[in-house]
This record gives C-alpha cells, structure tokens and sequence, in this order.
C-alpha cells in the first residue's frame, strides 16, 4: 500500500488517501506546536516516536475491547488506519489538576480529583478550541443526539480505566490526555488519531518529572529523551 493523495494536513500528522478507499495513511510529522500554534518547533525523531507509541497503546485498547482505527503500522512514521468521518469534539480526561485547569478554575497544580473528569473542547483552531457543553455539541450539530455525548464520554472512561493503571503498574502518572473519536462506514463511533506525549501528560509516580510535551510547552528541554522513556518503560 502507497500514499497517494494529500488529504490534510494538521499540526501533527498528514493524512493521505490510498488504493483502498476505506483505508488512510497517517504520516506522523516531527514539528511540534503549542498555545494553538502560538509556539513552534521541530524536534527530529519526534514523529517516529509518536507512532510507534500510538501503535502500542492502540494494540492494547484493542486487546482490552476498545474499537479503534488502527490496522497496521506501515514504517517509522506510517500508520495505516481506517477512514471515519471525524467527530469534530475534543475529549479530555482528567485525573490531576494542572495546565488549563488549575489555570481556569485555581485548582492547585498536581491535585488528584475526587473522579474522573471528562470535558469536551470544539476542535476549531479558528476559534482555539473553546469548551463545549452538551447544548453547545447539540446546537452545533457536532454529533446525532445526546445518547451520542454519553458514549463518548463512556468510551473515554474505559480509556481511562485501561491506560491509568497500566501505566501506574510502569511508574507514570496518566495525569490528563486528549481523545478524538469518528463514525466508521457502519456508522460505529471508535477512537482515532493518536495518544502518545503530545496529547497526554505522563509524570514520573518517584520524581515527578515530566515526560510529555510540556517539556517544550514550558522551555524544559529534552523533549525526545522524554519521549524515549515512555517508549521503553511501554516496551518494557
């Protein structure tokens, strides 16, 4: 299978036809931006290494019974998935307050929540991805009906109860991270895009460190060597 034509290109991946109509490849990039692309850069390697974390962590959802729409990784910066209409919603899992949230609310940095928070965000880099209510998701037509919005957020949950204590069990903090979710050709909603340390923050449960892309966010440096970790402590 070959890439073919550009079909989009985002901050993070290109998104490419194929042979197959019902089949897209990603192409992982190394550029990096933050602060809806108010700050940027590039950092070599850092596309491998996405993809190859996205595909283990979508390798494991799929064991555990979570439908995505992965089918193969092609090479280091290749991934072969199928094609969905994209849910225009942004899903946000929170187990501990930081970032926009201590910033927005002035819960203190690091606090653990009494639960699971899930939020939703308008994925509209136009108007910088603002925060979306279920009225706001209905009135714009984002998705069918309500009964949609619960499965989303239910699907994020059984994200959140398969990667938490994973990564615990490996010596990482799943502190928050950003899904994406689409229709496939039957209409079933399943998990797309990506979840590597460009949309989660991983913290070392010892030190605290930072192991994600705040390392860039906040001018930290060693982003790469960062990402590394999280590959090997995945690959164990």
């Amino acid at each position: 299978m070959e890439k073919r034509e550009l079909l989009y290109e985002g901050k993070a991946k290109k998104l490419f036809t194929t042979d197959d109509p019902d089949l897209l490849i990603s192409e992982f990039k190394d550029d990096l931006t933050a602060f809806n692309g108010a700050k940027k850069s590039s950092e070599a390697g850092k596309g491998a290494l996405n993809n190859k974390i996205s595909t283990e962590l979508f390798k494991l959802l799929e064991a555990k019974g979570v439908p995505t729409h992965f089918v193969e990784m092609m090479d280091d910066n290749h991934m072969i998935h199928k094609r969905v209409d994209v849910i225009k919603i942004e899903v946000i899992v929170r187990n501990i307050a930081t970032g926009s949230l201590s910033k927005n609310l002035g819960i203190k940095d690091g606090t653990v929540l009494p639960f699971t928070l899930v939020e939703f965000d308008y994925k509209n880099d136009e108007l910088g991805d603002p925060k979306l209510n279920d009225q706001h998701c209905l009135i714009l037509g984002l998705v069918d009906s309500q009964d949609e919005l619960e499965e989303l957020r239910a699907k994020a949950r059984q994200v959140n109860d398969i990667l938490r204590p994973y990564f615990a069990e490996k010596g990482l903090n799943l502190v928050d991270f950003k899904l994406e979710f689409g229709k496939d050709k039957n209409g079933t909603i399943i998990l797309v895009d990506e979840i590597s340390p460009d949309n989660c923050r991983f913290w070392d449960m010892e030190s605290g460190e930072k192991l994600d892309k705040d390392r860039f966010r906040q001018g930290l440096g060693g982003l790469k060597v960062a990402y590394e970790q999280v590959l090997n402590r995945i690959l164990g």
